[in-house]
């Protein structure tokens, strides 16, 4: 034990079963859980949507409300949980000393000025002067045509007065694997004595589900469970909107303030397999053997997004290892992209604080699990790129 050991003392949940960690908690451990679906709206492909928010609950200012889109709003909402539940939020000392990591996409498009570019450039031929004119004449205050990425980060700052370094890393999975990951080196090696650390994603917007559907990586038809997806129509993947944010602190930190731990978060590892070469299973071996994992039973939350070759991959490497029994969790959130990994690490400090594990969320796919979850194994591998893991321990 280490007074730079990493633990986590603050959790805030955002999906389609509701908001916060007791809420996921209660319906999580219920045996049988029927996952909340959107099938019509976006069909042929379904989507985990989110539950009705009270934005005022985080966001006080109606004007702060409006100029964010609603990935933004999720993020923040889902960041002041977090600080609510670790006793942060509304401490300046402690806002103003705190650093950030966001995991974020390429932010909502503005779906109208692309419409109404596409319709100006049916009857034009000076394309490049129309798109000018639209570019100059439409744009919002981001000056882009989709929120910026960074701007998350900007107004969790505003909102929270969460003031201190602050990093955003961009791109699905594996933002959400590289904040974690960098946020508990820098508490590590001394850097920061607690991050507020995250991500979040909405996917009732027709742009997001476009970048998925251009690679095929959508699922089509009728719902399955993630882990029984290989060979239906379509990609496989069913995506939910969600937010997940994390307060990672150093141990002496949280102890000084007296908080509540929830668990120690040991090894986080990530790699970058060549997946057309068929490496994938290989890769996520490597990466349990790097986690050290402990003799016994292990619980694993899993992210396995359903896309057909990583998760038929992740399914065969946690297979090969008897000891360990999955829960793969967009079965019942959706994959939620950015913030898939800090969900993982969230659900399973959750299970190590409260000493259970969840049942199966896919009993024909999952196997028991019997004993006292003291250490669980979280993941995120790419649906297309990048993979992770971390181990989350008893405190």
């Amino acid at each position: 034990m280490s007074r730079h050991d990493v633990v986590i003392s603050g959790i805030g949940l955002v999906s389609s079963l509701g908001e916060g960690p007791d809420a996921h908690w209660r319906k999580l451990v219920q045996p049988g859980l029927e996952p909340v679906l959107e099938a019509a709206r976006f069909s042929p492909y379904t989507v985990h949507p989110l539950p009705e928010i009270d934005w005022n609950l985080q966001i006080a200012k109606r004007g702060d409300q409006r100029q964010m889109e609603i990935w933004q709003r999720l993020g923040t909402y889902a960041a002041g949980m977090a600080l609510d539940d670790a006793g942060i939020k509304g401490n300046d000392d402690l806002c103003t000393t705190m650093d950030m990591v966001v995991a974020a996409g390429g932010g909502e498009r503005d779906e109208a000025v692309d419409a109404d570019i596409l319709a100006a450039s049916e009857s034009r031929n000076d394309r490049d002067v129309l798109l000018n004119e639209k570019l100059t004449t439409e744009l919002r205050p981001t000056l882009f045509l989709a929120q910026l990425s960074n701007l998350l980060a900007g107004n969790i700052s505003i909102v929270h007065k969460v003031t201190g370094s602050s990093r955003t890393f961009m791109g699905e999975e594996g933002a959400g694997v590289a904040a974690v990951e960098t946020a508990a080196a820098r508490i590590r090696s001394g850097q920061s004595t607690h991050i507020l650390v995250g991500g979040a994603f909405q996917t009732e917007h027709s742009d997001m589900l476009l970048g998925y559907e251009l690679a095929g990586y959508l699922h089509r038809g009728p719902w399955r469970p993630v882990w029984q997806r290989q060979g239906a129509e379509g990609g496989g993947v069913v995506t939910g909107s969600g937010g997940a944010f994390l307060v990672l602190e150093q141990r002496e930190h949280a102890i000084s303030r007296g908080r509540k731990i929830y668990a120690e978060l040991g090894p986080v590892v990530s790699g970058r397999a060549i997946r057309r070469d068929g490496e994938l299973d290989v890769e996520i071996a490597a990466l349990l053997s790097q986690a050290a994992l402990p003799n016994g039973e292990l619980l694993t939350i899993s992210g396995a997004s359903g896309a057909h070759a990583a998760t038929a991959a992740e399914k065969s490497a946690l297979d090969a290892n008897p000891a360990i029994a999955a829960r793969g969790f967009s079965t019942l959130t959706g994959h939620m992209k950015e913030a898939q990994f800090p969900f993982a690490v969230a659900l399973a400090a959750l299970a190590v604080e409260r000493k259970a594990a969840y049942p199966a969320f896919d009993a024909a796919s999952e196997k028991p699990f019997n004993g006292i979850p003291t250490t669980v194994l979280a993941t995120a591998i790419g649906y297309h790129q990048f993979e992770g893991m971390a181990l989350v321990n008893a405190a």
